[in-house]
Formats: structure tokens, C-alpha cells, sequence
């Protein structure tokens, strides 16, 4: 069982750089919105099916390997808090896994006001610990700069979240079924 939760943490980790790849090229704002939502929903998806340790790994790591890929923040002093921000969605929506636990996703209201209020703390903790405290302190950045990191790292982010929130919702009751057949096969 170990291994299977090794295995699909490094697939999620793996198609999350993979989606950040294929969407670059899209360019922003657009760009941020679908690249976004689809991390998010990785994210989620890894949360739901491996669980909080699997995810974190996910949540942490993909912000390092974007970076050195170079498809993730430009400034490297951002990436511990958008790596800090996806750790807390995680966190929180593994606690809406315990909740629903037993019931599956068939508890929707339970699901979707969980999932909104993980990327609500995503988002909060964005524009606080980022865009209000962090940036502004950073040496050498530019005013364009903090404009523009501003601009991305506040409501933006709500939108990702809750994007990502709802297909994950749509997607994992298919998800589980496959996932069952997989595992008698």
C-alpha cells in the first residue's frame, strides 16, 4: 500500500510539472487562471487520493522543480510562500477528507465549503504573508514588480482555488471508481 502512495504522489508530482509545462506558453492573465486551476486540482486530487503526506510532498517540491525548470515565480523569495500557501490548501482540505470520510463525496455541501475555505486560506495567507508583509521587504525589488506580484498573488489565487476546488469535485467520484477497478484488476 506504501508503494502505491509513493508511486501516484511521484505521478501527481510529475503531471503537475507536466501541466505547468503545457500551459506557459498560454501567457497571462489567462495563463494564470488555467494554469492555476489545473495545480490546484492536482493538488486536491493528491490530497483525496494519497492524503495529506503525498500531497504535501507535492504541494512543497512542485514549486522548487518549476522554479528550476523555469515555469514557476520569477523571484525565488516568493516560492517558500506559494509552497507554504499550497501546503495550507492541502492541510485543509485533508481535514475535509477526514470529515467526509465514510460518506464519500456524496456530502457535496460539506465538500464544497471545506474545499472553499482551503483556498480561501491559501488566498489569505497569500495576501498577507506575501503581497502585505513580504514583499514589500524584499531588497531590489522593483514598484512594477510588486504591482504585478500583487495583482497575482490576491483574488486571483480565490478564483485558482475554487476552480480547482470544483473539478476536483466533479472529477474524483470518477476517479475512485477507476481507482477501485484498477486495484481488483
Amino acid at each position: 500500500m506504501k508503494l502505491k502512495k509513493i508511486l501516484f504522489t511521484a505521478i501527481m508530482l510529475a503531471f503537475l510539472i507536466g501541466v505547468q509545462f503545457a500551459t506557459s506558453p498560454i501567457g497571462m492573465p489567462l495563463g494564470q487562471f488555467v494554469t492555476g486551476a489545473l495545480v490546484n486540482l492536482i493538488l486536491l486530487v493528491t490530497v483525496f487520493t494519497v492524503g495529506l503526506g503525498g500531497s504535501l510532498v507535492v504541494a512543497v517540491a512542485s514549486n522548487a522543480l518549476a522554479f528550476l525548470a523555469g515555469i514557476g515565480p520569477a523571484l525565488p523569495q516568493v516560492i517558500p510562500f506559494v509552497a507554504a500557501a499550497n501546503a495550507i490548501l492541502v492541510s485543509v482540505a485533508s481535514l475535509v477528507r477526514r470529515q467526509i470520510a465514510g460518506k464519500g463525496i456524496k456530502n457535496k455541501l460539506l465538500a464544497a465549503a471545506g474545499l472553499a475555505g482551503a483556498g480561501a486560506a491559501k488566498t489569505l495567507f497569500l495576501w498577507v504573508g506575501l503581497v502585505l508583509i513580504a514583499l514589500p521587504l524584499i531588497p531590489g525589488i522593483q514598484e512594477p514588480q510588486i504591482a504585478m506580484l500583487s495583482a497575482a498573488f490576491t483574488w486571483p489565487q480565490l478564483v485558482t482555488s475554487l476552480s480547482g476546488g470544483a473539478l476536483a469535485m466533479l472529477i474524483m467520484p470518477l476517479l475512485q471508481k477507476a481507482l477501485k477497478g484498477f486495484e481488483r484488476a
